[in-house]
């Protein structure tokens, strides 16, 4: 089954930390990321660009609004993803607490629903 990890941080806790302690951060997330491509786990997985580069679409009435940043105020934005294969929510959850910013934030664990491809 296939799960989506969510990654929620407080991005200004990003801006705070030193250049010492980010590398560190960086290095785990890369030895994360190595260790599930090694164990089969590993489908994808991105960082997100800053709430501040995003833009949100909404159709209303019949014309598109679009806006700058997320639609709602939230403390904890979605920084990052991984997109996993597991054979149940528990061994979803146990990946997911191996995250490097479990330990400061958020990790959403969210079963995918399969689709078939329209033909």
């Amino acid at each position: 089954m296939k799960y989506l990890l969510l990654i929620y941080g407080e991005e200004a806790r990003w801006g705070k930390v030193s250049d010492k302690e980010r590398d560190a951060i960086l290095q785990e997330y890369m030895q994360f990321t190595q260790d599930i491509a090694n164990s089969g786990h590993y489908i994808g997985g991105n960082e997100l660009q800053p709430t501040s580069k995003a833009t949100s679409v909404r159709i209303r009435n019949g014309k598109q609004l679009k806006s700058d940043g997320p639609f709602a105020e939230t403390k904890e934005a979605l920084g990052g993803y991984y997109l996993v294969e597991a054979k149940d929510l528990d061994e979803a959850i146990a990946l997911a607490a191996r995250i490097p910013s479990a330990r400061w934030g958020t990790i959403e664990v969210r079963p995918i629903v399969p689709h078939d491809m329209p033909s």
